[in-house]
């Protein structure tokens, strides 16, 4: 098993630099971050300065949209860091959430966000692509990669992400939920006529090393709130008993009041009193960090690939050090 660290870009970005440059000295592969332009700094410049100062760290962002930019800037970035640091980069990729709603916009639709996964990988990799009807070529573009890893939760978005994504990107770590979006990515895979085995499957979510889980969930409740504007959605397009989406996802929002982007994905988010301590335990990995191993085995024995630790509480640097020290070589070695 793989394992990512995920962060905010809260200034100083330097910070993010060396949360990152830790990670990676703990044996962590993947480094992350959210990708809201209005509610944190831009983070494809910071990339280029993690880039700089790791060796092996791939980054990319959890997750971009399409609306936030145009496709060809989207592939050209990524090239030019590609093609500056050596192929390092992943496109974590979505509708949008806090990006788009933030700045006054809807979430894309699933056929631009299917469209724009095609368009990006192709000019990232140095491919002619259509770009809303006009064909483009980044002529400078050698040898580029760029896997593209989608979130989803819905189901025509679960099968989205099989037909057309190099990675599926689950943003809770409950096994009941993560063995059923799992099997739904893979099917789909399946009838599109593709390897359901070769789509990697990332899970993300708070890490809290600890014994004092009353503080833990505390620090991690936030999370339950972030998932909640997903789930809402779901409810609101499929219906609270529709059979399509788990009851075991959708059940936990009833009291859900709303939502304020000011304080997303923070700790102490006012939005989340709704979320149950039951919510928190399952979606999230808390406790001594052989509970942190016993959880994150039994995600790999779903098929999970990669494990992307949410460092957004009051003891980042503890999590990433316990997981470099216990956590990861437990998962590497049996």
């Amino acid at each position: 098993m793989d394992f990512g660290v995920v962060l905010q870009t809260d200034p100083p970005a330097s910070a993010v630099v060396d949360l990152m440059l830790r990670a990676e000295e703990n044996g962590f592969r993947y480094g992350w971050t959210f990708d809201s332009a209005v509610l944190w700094q831009e983070p494809f410049v910071i990339y280029s300065r993690i880039l700089e100062h790791t060796n092996r760290l791939v980054v990319g962002p959890m997750v971009t949209a399409p609306g936030t930019r145009s496709l060809e800037t989207t592939a050209s970035t990524f090239a030019t860091l590609n093609d500056m640091y050596g192929n390092r980069t992943v496109c974590g990729i979505g509708r949008g959430d806090s990006a788009m709603r933030v700045a006054g916009r809807k979430p894309n639709t699933l056929a631009r966000l299917g469209e724009a996964m095609g368009v990006i990988r192709d000019l990232a990799e140095g491919r002619e692509a259509d770009v809303d009807g006009q064909p483009l070529k980044l002529p400078w573009v050698k040898n580029g990669k760029l896997p593209i890893w989608m979130a989803a939760y819905g189901p025509k978005a679960l099968a989205l992400a099989g037909q057309k994504a190099d990675g599926f990107i689950l943003q809770l770590a409950d096994p009941f939920l993560t063995e059923w979006m799992v099997k739904a990515v893979r099917k789909a895979a399946a009838d599109a006529g593709r390897d359901p085995d070769a789509i990697t499957i990332c899970v993300a979510a708070p890490a809290y090393i600890g014994d004092d889980l009353a503080h833990a969930r505390e620090q991690c409740r936030w999370f339950g709130g972030m998932v909640g504007n997903h789930v809402a959605d779901l409810v609101a397009r499929y219906g609270e008993h529709s059979g399509l989406v788990p009851e075991a996802l959708t059940a936990y929002i009833k009291a859900r009041q709303g939502y304020d982007y000011s304080h997303h994905g923070r700790t102490g988010n006012p939005d989340t009193a709704f979320v149950p301590d039951e919510i928190v335990d399952r979606f999230c990995l808390l406790g001594p960090p052989q509970a942190h191993i016993d959880k994150l085995k039994a995600l790999r024995d779903l098929g999970v690939d990669q494990f992307a630790l949410y460092a957004m509480h009051d003891a980042r640097e503890a999590a990433i050090d316990a997981y470099g020290q216990h956590v990861i070589p437990a998962l590497s070695h049996g």
